[in-house]
């Protein structure tokens, strides 16, 4: 496939940080004496919905309380499946009040909520992203990252919820604690991916699964670079590494830098602020 023919990515949901800020700490990113910036949070948090809608992509909102300061992290909410919605279960009680904020926004709009058993915790597209198809070519492959904030068990029942292909994809550096930190879908083809992040295996995975990965560096990782967002032929991106620039553009990609510093704070970067609603996990119906 061309540059550009991701089949999800042009419909999103944000939140407006009306009331983000460091307020806890449940990741190495996070020290709750370092103060963030509410007007700069709010001019960078426009600026990035702003280079979405340039792009092409279509932005919702819902909004946010004090008592959820990372509501601003949608990618957290859960997994969207066509007209399903599968809310996420949080590891860190700090995070919990978020589940049925989503989980009634999505409702609210005709979604189908189903819910994970109880136990089991997951943390939605940030720990789950589609990419290319199965091998019949008829769906997305649903990569599912755990350890950190999401339980390998959740794999099962969130394939039989979403009706997904789901492989789990352990990750082993605390800093990368979401698989959104280290994987980053280009298109059918490509995809940007951060190897310090996983084990031996989860790398043989996804060498097996994506024919033309671009390998980051442990510098260009740290740096939330797999942490963007495809619009057609445009990639958001918190920065652009040179040599990752180059090659963006050689596949006929637009890369664009979007600041989103004061959301670095709380170890979150573009995609973390952004949850795709076009997501189909499911094979067309008479495919094969």
């Amino acid at each position: 496939m061309a540059a550009g023919d991701l089949s999800w990515g042009r419909h999103f949901l944000c939140c407006r940080p009306t009331h983000f800020g460091v307020l806890y700490e449940i990741n190495p990113w996070m020290h709750a004496e370092v103060a963030v910036d509410p007007d700069r949070a709010l001019a960078q948090w426009e600026g990035l919905v702003a280079t979405l809608r340039r792009a092409g992509a279509t932005v919702d909102e819902i909004t946010q309380d004090e008592e959820v300061p990372d509501l601003v992290f949608t990618a957290n909410a859960g997994v969207v499946s066509g007209s399903t919605f599968v809310p996420a279960h949080f590891r860190h009680p700090e995070r919990q009040p978020e589940t049925e904020r989503f989980a009634t926004w999505f409702a609210d709009r005709g979604f189908s909520v189903e819910r994970l058993p109880a136990e089991l915790g997951h943390e939605g597209a940030g720990d789950a992203l589609p990419f290319g198809a199965d091998d019949r070519g008829s769906a997305p492959v649903l990569l599912s990252g755990y350890r950190f904030r999401s339980d390998a068990a959740a794999t099962t029942p969130l394939s039989v919820l979403t009706g997904a292909i789901v492989r789990p994809l352990e990750l082993v550096d605390e800093r990368l604690y979401h698989l959104d930190i280290t994987f980053c879908p280009l298109d059918d083809r490509c995809a940007l991916c951060a190897p310090v992040g996983w084990d031996r295996y989860g790398t043989k995975a996804i060498e097996s699964l994506v024919p033309e990965p671009l390998w980051l560096t442990d510098t260009e990782a740290l740096s939330f670079t797999a942490n963007s967002v495809v619009v057609g032929t445009t990639v958001v991106m918190p920065e652009v590494p040179p040599r990752v620039g180059r090659q963006l553009e050689a596949w006929g990609f637009d890369p664009v830098a979007v600041d989103v510093g004061e959301f670095l704070k709380a170890g979150g970067a573009c995609r973390c602020l952004t949850l795709a609603l076009d997501v189909d996990l499911v094979a067309p119906t008479g495919g094969p």
